[in-house]
């Protein structure tokens, strides 16, 4: 159910689009971001050894 914006139809869904490509950007770049740190931490507990 999408309201009667009339003249603004235009800005209003650009700006709800442009907040959902931002958020969408964010959320892929902490997944990445996440993924990479997990490998490192993961190499460095390896060249320690299992018991540090």
């Amino acid at each position: 159910m999408m309201p009667d914006l009339g003249r603004y139809f235009l800005e209003v869904t650009l700006a709800y689009g442009a907040s959902l490509g931002l958020l969408a950007v964010l959320a892929l770049w902490v997944w990445l971001r996440g993924r990479a740190v997990r490998r490192a931490l993961d190499e460095f507990e390896n060249s320690r050894g299992k018991n540090g």
